[in-house]
């Protein structure tokens, strides 16, 4: 439970004193309780915003692809946060031939793209104990924006020309 008159550490969420400025662990800034509470709230409220089901219509992006447990467990990571997924194989893949795909792509909908990529992003961080280790590196917050000449990859941090759909370095899907 939050107490408005305590801090918080947005990182790791420990309760200090009204006092203490900083987090004696993360050593970042703390936060009010007041404060804590209202992005709870903003929180909920983008939750309960958001549909499971994927609609037919709804504009798709690609924002992993590797084999089907991975997806099956990143799927689970989104479904938490309740963003509709939907993994699919390609032409590439035999599943046509009715044998399973090596490779499955895992798409989401724009609008939840950014949201998708950090929570990939962070169950990849915790998964490999780097959240602990080192900060994000800065490319992970990065769009691809067709409209812009060059971009960069969120997965691996490359800059490539817009004409290409897909990173030359990591082949992440933007198309």
């Amino acid at each position: 439970m939050i107490d408005p008159d305590l801090k918080y550490c947005p990182q790791c969420g420990d309760e200090y004193r009204a006092d203490i400025v900083q987090c004696a662990v993360c050593r970042v800034v703390l936060v009010s309780g007041r404060e804590r509470l209202r992005e709870e709230e903003e929180r909920r409220s983008v939750l309960e915003s958001r549909s499971f089901e994927i609609q037919e219509g709804d504009e798709l992006v690609q924002v992993y692809r590797g084999p089907l447990a991975d997806i099956k467990a990143l799927q689970d990571v989104l479904f938490g946060q309740r963003i509709g997924s939907l993994a699919t194989g390609d032409e590439n893949s035999c599943a046509k031939k009715g044998c399973a795909p090596s490779m499955i792509n895992l798409h989401v909908r724009r609008q939840d793209a950014a949201a998708a990529l950090q929570l990939l992003n962070a169950a990849y961080r915790k998964a490999t104990g780097m959240d602990v280790h080192a900060p994000a590196p800065a490319h992970v917050d990065a769009v691809f924006d067709p409209g812009q000449q060059e971009a960069t990859c969120p997965a691996c941090g490359h800059c490539f020309s817009t004409n290409l759909t897909t990173c030359p370095d990591c082949g992440l899907c933007f198309g």
